[in-house]
């Protein structure tokens, strides 16, 4: 073996022994859902992967994922969901760069996703592609059980006639009963849709009896002689019992698939369930925290019903008349403009609207009857201000009512006040600074303009109809 000779009179420096370096991978700050996640909402095999396709925005995948809504241990992380509008069974492509525990652990996807899917994900992409042309009918066939109503064309009420003017012949409601095992079984297969586009909501009870599904579909030919019901939405009501022999209907979820959204969908739905109500002479029919988009619709159609209802015209002319007299500001007692009670009876028992949506329905249909409106326009502010006010701080409008005082807190300041009631009536030994009177009327005036913005759209909406 050969070895270099150096020399022993003068030797070389050693050279100094090299370091190891040690690396430290960075911490995993993981990756929020709503960044890295796509879901496509798709009716055959041709459009999944097609550039075209409609994809769907969930209100919040984050609240899926963890505590902070993020997944951990991915690197490069794609996931693409594609669910099937005609068997609503889906399946997830999910691709990534690497995994590697960076601290947080690496999250389980397919657990997650599970999660919001549940037994409508499928685990091969073949079968999913199958699923068009061997549950092409799955709609039509799990729908057939049910009772299907009709549109209301007329219904002998003054008031309650369709506002779409006629009914579409290839639409189609269908109501199942929870107590059908077909209706349980479509219901979860809406789940996901329901958990991804419904803000705030939960499944319903599917063993529960009280309720009901009303399934709205579209009769589509196709090529062949075979006739596809393609389902556009969906609504699910509960019936409770009233004493002494009536029901009570409460509309729970209701939901439009976004491809059919904006096309008058949704107001079909809602004007075939107004007709169940009616024809089948419940109570009422009222609404679980209705968001604001079906809000709006839903006023739109029972101010429409309501301008034509005979009890509600008799009394709405008496307080316009009231109105167009002189100008409110110059009065000392600003009266509480609402429905009377014998004319808000008659609507809950012939048209089934409640006391609330009648009263959030008053404002707008005394605005539509002041004409010309730019001439009662500070008048019917007043009106619009004096209620807000009533809402927030009692009837008495002052110091005999209710307050709502602001209050410095480092718990969260957005909620920081404290809401107190005087006693026997009495003046308030608490008083507002100047700043908390400010502000105060600062939240009263964004509330009213609010609230204008609203009785405004509503009432242009409605004009476009009549």
């Amino acid at each position: 073996m050969a070895q270099k000779h150096q020399s022993t009179a003068d030797p070389a420096p050693a050279e100094p022994k090299k370091r190891r370096r040690v690396g430290f991978a960075k911490p995993d700050g993981g990756v929020e859902a709503n960044e890295c996640i796509t879901i496509y909402l798709v009716s055959s095999k041709d459009e999944v992967g097609a550039s075209d396709a409609a994809r769907i925005t969930p209100i919040d995948l984050n609240s899926f994922f963890e505590e902070d809504g993020k997944i951990y241990g991915y690197q490069g992380l794609s996931i693409t969901i594609w669910v099937s509008s005609i068997s609503f069974q889906a399946y997830a492509d999910i691709s990534y760069k690497s995994t590697s525990d960076g601290g947080k652990g690496v999250t389980d996807l397919k657990s997650a996703l599970q999660n919001i899917f549940g037994e409508t994900l499928l685990d091969s992409k073949d079968d999913f592609l199958q699923t068009f042309s061997s549950d092409g009918n799955y709609i039509r066939s799990i729908i057939s059980s049910g009772e299907v109503l009709q549109h209301p064309l007329t219904n002998g009420h003054d008031g309650a006639s369709t506002l779409s003017g006629k009914a579409t012949s290839d639409l189609e409601v269908v109501r199942m009963v929870m107590d059908n095992p077909d209706a349980g079984s479509l219901y979860s297969r809406l789940v996901p849709l329901v958990l991804l586009l419904v803000d705030g909501s939960n499944p319903i009870d599917v063993t529960d009896s009280g309720w009901e599904l009303y399934v709205l579909t579209q009769k589509k030919d196709l090529e062949h002689e075979d006739v596809q019901s393609r389902l556009l939405g969906f609504s699910a009501i509960y019936r409770f019992y009233h004493y002494p022999d009536s029901t009570r209907l409460r509309l729970g979820q209701i939901l439009v698939l976004p491809p059919y959204q904006s096309k008058g969908h949704g107001r079909h739905l809602l004007e075939v369930i107004h007709n169940v109500a009616i024809s089948e002479d419940v109570y009422d029919f009222t609404v679980e925290e209705p968001l604001d988009a079906f809000q709006h619709v839903r006023t739109c159609l029972d101010v429409q019903r309501l301008l034509g209802f005979e009890p509600i015209k008799e009394a709405l002319n008496s307080t316009v008349l009231y109105l167009k007299q002189g100008r409110l500001s110059k009065k000392t007692h600003v009266p509480r403009f609402v429905p009377p009670s014998s004319a808000a009876e008659d609507v809950r028992r012939v048209l089934k609207i409640n006391k609330t949506q009648l009263t959030q329905c008053w404002e707008i249909l005394i605005y539509l009857s002041l004409d010309p409106i730019d001439k009662y326009v500070d008048d019917f502010e007043m009106i619009v201000s004096h209620r807000a006010k009533e809402e927030i701080l009692g009837k008495d409008g002052g110091s005999g009512g209710k307050q709502v005082i602001e209050v410095p807190s480092e718990y969260k300041e957005d909620m920081s006040f404290v809401m107190f009631k005087t006693k026997d009536g009495k003046p308030s030994s608490v008083e507002l600074d100047e700043d908390q009177t400010k502000q105060q009327e600062e939240q009263l005036k964004q509330l009213v303009d609010e609230r204008l913005n609203v009785i405004k759209s509503v009432a242009q909406k409605v004009q476009l109809q009549v």
